[in-house]
C-alpha cells in the first residue's frame, strides 16, 4: 500500500478546514521570542528560535564579551555530591520575568539571575542522600507555565515528571504524588522511560517524547507512544500510539501483523504547536530495526511521519509520511517549524520540517496539503534476502535540497591528484548510489562489499540542530553536514538475536591521510527563501581541515565543520559556532569518528553572520566547544546571548555574551 497524505475523517479534520479566518494570518502569528523574553525552547512553541532583539548589530557586535559564566552545577550540590561537577550541559535556558531558568548537569532545575547568572533557587531531589543529586543528567529544557497567580515550573528528570513553583522552586504538592508522576504512566508493563527532550505545553496539557536505542538484537520492543498530561494535577489526559493498534488508522500498513510486536517509533527530537489551531506536531522516528526492516513488511505507519493530532484529545487531524519502510535512520530529528508564508500570492499557514535527507518538506498547517508538490520517485531495491522496501520515496518539488545526496564518484575528494586516487582505492569495495541506496550485505573475502556508504548519513543533512526562520522576511537558515557513513548488513547470529539480518556497521567513512572523503564543504548554512522555495546562498561554516598538512599549501577558502550547531536569528544577525552536542565525558562527533580525527573539524568558535548573503562579520573564541543551543533576552536594557560550552579539558559553563 502507498502511504501519502490523509486527512482525519470526520467532524474534527473539517472544523480545522472550516474554522473562521483560517485562510487569513493570525494576528501576531509565529513571530518567536517577544517582549525580550524567551519563554519556551526555539523561542516559542514554532520552534522558529528567532528574537526580534536588536540591539546587538553589525556595527557593535564586535565589542561582544563574556559578561558572566555559570557552572553547570551549582557549588551547593557539589559541596554534596563532589562527582556532579562539571557535568554536561545541553539544556536551553528560559527567561521569564526576569529570572533564568535551566536544567543543569544533574538534571535538577536551577533558577538564576539574568544580569549575573547568581543563583536563585535550586530544585531539591524529593529523594535523599547524595546518589539523588547523582541520579540525572541535563535535558534540553524545562517549561515555563501559567494561569494567573499560579507560575509553575515543569520538567523532567529520569522517569519523573515535577511541576514546581517559579518564584521559589519548591514543589507543588498537589501535583501528581506529592509534587511529581511517574512517566512510565500508560507504557506497557515492563518499559522504562527516559528522554533529554523539552516538553511542549499547550493550554493545559504537556505532551512528552521517549529516547529508545537504535541498537537492537530483537525485532520486539516497547512502543514509543507519545502522552499528554495535565499540567494542573498530572493525570494522564491521553496516549497516541506511533504504531498503530488493532482498529486504529494506519494498521493496515502494517504487513503480517508486525504491529502487535515491533517496538520503537519514539518522537525522540522535540514537538511544535500551533497554540491557535490547538494542534501539537509530532516528527516521529523509526521503529525496530534500523537498516533492516524484513521482519515488518509495509510502509510502517507512523514511523518517520510528521502527525498532526489535535492537543486536547490526541487524535489525528492529518499525517504525512516522510519515509516509506525506512532503512537509513532518516529519523525527523528536530520540531518542524511554524512559518506564515506568502507563496504564489497567497498567504498560507505553513509547518516545515527538515530531515536529515537535506529536504524540507513545507506543509499547510492546517490542513497537512503540500504547499509546493511532494513527487513519489522510484528509488533503488534492497538486494537483501527478505527484505521489501518501498518501490518510491517522497521527494519535495521545493525548496531543493540544502545538502548533497548520494554518492558517486565524481563526489570524492580532488584537492590533488594524489588524494583522489587514494580516495578511489579507498571505496572500491563498497557500494555507492543516490539518495535512498539500500543498506548491502557486507561480504568476507579480499574482494567482498563492505557496505552501502550513505550520503547523507544518520547524522544529516539537517539534525537536531534544527533550523532558525525570520517571520519579519520569512527566511530559513539551515545548518548541515556532508558526513557519509557505511550502512552495511550482517546476518544474525541466532544466539544472539532474531533478526536474520542486523547492522554491522554503522559509521563515519573517513577519507585519504585522515582528510574527509568526500568534496566540502563539510558543514554550510543554507538560506531558503520560503515564500518561493529558492536557495538564496549556502556558505561554509567553519575552517574545516583546509590546515591539513596535506592541503595547507593550497590555502583553500574555508571546507566547513561537520558539527551539529544550533542557529539563532535575530532581527540583525544569524549566530552560530561550528560544533555542538556535548556527551559525558567528551565532544560528540559524528559516530564512529575518532576524537582525535574530529579534532580537526571543528574549534570552540561563535560567528555573526550577515543575513543577507552568509559573509562573517564577527567570530569569537569561546572557551571551549558549545554543548546548547544558543538563546538571547533584553534585560534591564541589556541584550544577552548564553550558551553552554564544555569539553575534554574544559568543564562545562554557561558564558553570556553582551556589550559593554
Amino acid at each position: 500500500m502507498r502511504t501519502r497524505l490523509y486527512a482525519a475523517a470526520g467532524a474534527l479534520a473539517m472544523g480545522a478546514l472550516a474554522m473562521p479566518g483560517a485562510a487569513a494570518m493570525p494576528a501576531g502569528a509565529q513571530q518567536g521570542a517577544t517582549d525580550g523574553q524567551w519563554r519556551t525552547f526555539a523561542s516559542g512553541n514554532g520552534s522558529s528560535r528567532y528574537s526580534p532583539l536588536d540591539q546587538i548589530t553589525q556595527d557593535n557586535v564586535r565589542d561582544l564579551r563574556i559578561v558572566w559564566t555559570r557552572p553547570s552545577v551549582d557549588q551547593s550540590i557539589v559541596d554534596q555530591a563532589p562527582r556532579s561537577a562539571g557535568r554536561a550541559l545541553r539544556a536551553e535556558p528560559l527567561m521569564v520575568n526576569g529570572i533564568l531558568y535551566s536544567s543543569n548537569g544533574v538534571g535538577l532545575v536551577e533558577a538564576f539571575d539574568p544580569a549575573t547568572g547568581e543563583t536563585l533557587w535550586i530544585q531539591e531531589p524529593m529523594d535523599e542522600g547524595p546518589d539523588a543529586y547523582l541520579a540525572g543528567s541535563s535535558t534540553r529544557g524545562v517549561v515555563y507555565w501559567a494561569d494567573g497567580a499560579d507560575r509553575r515550573i515543569l520538567m523532567h528528570r529520569q522517569q519523573y515528571l515535577y511541576a514546581l513553583n517559579a518564584l521559589t522552586g519548591e514543589a507543588i504538592t498537589d501535583f501528581g504524588d506529592g509534587g511529581r508522576v511517574d512517566l512510565t504512566t500508560g507504557l506497557r508493563e515492563g518499559a522504562r522511560y527516559g528522554w533529554p527532550g523539552a516538553p511542549t505545553v499547550v493550554g493545559d496539557v504537556i505532551a512528552f517524547g521517549q529516547a529508545m536505542t537504535d541498537v537492537v538484537f530483537e525485532k520486539e520492543g516497547f512502543r514509543g507512544d507519545v502522552r499528554a498530561f495535565d499540567v494542573r494535577t498530572g493525570e494522564l489526559r491521553w496516549t497516541f500510539h506511533t504504531i498503530p493498534q488493532a482498529g486504529e488508522f494506519g494498521n493496515n500498513t502494517w504487513e503480517d501483523d508486525a504491529w502487535e510486536s515491533i517496538g520503537n517509533a519514539p518522537v525522540w527530537a522535540l514537538f511544535s504547536a500551533d497554540q491557535e489551531l490547538g494542534y501539537i506536531y509530532m516528527p516521529v522516528t523509526s521503529s525496530t530495526s534500523d537498516m533492516y526492516g524484513g521482519h515488518r513488511p509495509g510502509d510502517n505507519l507512523f514511523t518517520q511521519s510528521l502527525v498532526a493530532v489535535d492537543a486536547a484529545t490526541g487524535e489525528r487531524v492529518w499525517h504525512y509520511q516522510l519515509v516509506h519502510h525506512g532503512l537509513w535512520d532518516y529519523d525527523p530529528p528536530a520540531a518542524p517549524i511554524l512559518m506564515d508564508l506568502v507563496v504564489d500570492g497567497r498567504p498560507v499557514r505553513a509547518i516545515t520540517q527538515i530531515t536529515k535527507q537535506a529536504f524540507a518538506y513545507v506543509f499547510d498547517r492546517v490542513t497537512g496539503e503540500p504547499v509546493w508538490p511532494f513527487e513519489e520517485r522510484p528509488v533503488p531495491q534492497s538486494q537483501t534476502p527478505g527484505e521489501r522496501t518501498s518501490p518510491t520515496q517522497p521527494f519535495p518539488t521545493k525548496p531543493p535540497a540544502f545538502d548533497r545526496q548520494g554518492v558517486t564518484i565524481d563526489d570524492l575528494i580532488d584537492f590533488t591528484p594524489e588524494l583522489r586516487a587514494e580516495a578511489l582505492e579507498i571505496v572500491e569495495r563498497y557500494t555507492l548510489g543516490p539518495l535512498f541506496t539500500p543498506p548491502s550485505i557486507i561480504e568476507d573475502g579480499p574482494n567482498g562489499n563492505l557496505g552501502t556508504i550513505q550520503l547523507p548519513g544518520s547524522q544529516g543533512g539537517g539534525n537536531v540542530q534544527g533550523a532558525s526562520f525570520d517571520p519579519e522576511t520569512n527566511i530559513l537558515y539551515v545548518p548541515s553536514i556532508t558526513t557519509p557513513f557505511v550502512a552495511g548488513l550482517v546476518e544474525g547470529d541466532p544466539e544472539r538475536t532474531n533478526l536474520r539480518y542486523r547492522q554491522g556497521t554503522r559509521e563515519w567513512i573517513g577519507g585519504p591521510r585522515g582528510l574527509p572523503l568526500l568534496k566540502p564543504p563539510y558543514g554550510r548554512i543554507t538560506a531558503l527563501d520560503m515564500n518561493a522555495g529558492e536557495i538564496l546562498w549556502q556558505v561554509a561554516n567553519g575552517h574545516g581541515p583546509r590546515n591539513h598538512e596535506a592541503i595547507r599549501h593550497l590555502d583553500l577558502d574555508p571546507l566547513g565543520s561537520p558539527g551539529r550547531p544550533s542557529p539563532l536569528a535575530t532581527s540583525t544577525l544569524l549566530f552560530a559556532s561550528e560544533t555542538g552536542g556535548l556527551a559525558p565525558g567528551g565532544a560528540r562527533v559524528p559516530d564512529g569518528m575518532p576524537i582525535e580525527i574530529s579534532a580537526n573539524y571543528g574549534e570552540p568558535i561563535f560567528r555573526a553572520y550577515d543575513k543577507t548573503d552568509g559573509d562573517v562579520v564577527w567570530e569569537m573564541e569561546l572557551p571551549a566547544r558549545t554543548s546548547s543551543s544558543p538563546m538571547t533576552y533584553s534585560y534591564e536594557g541589556k541584550q544577552y546571548i548564553v550558551i553552554a560550552v564544555g569539553d575534554l579539558q574544559v568543564p562545562s559553563h554557561y558564558v553570556a555574551l553582551s556589550l559593554p
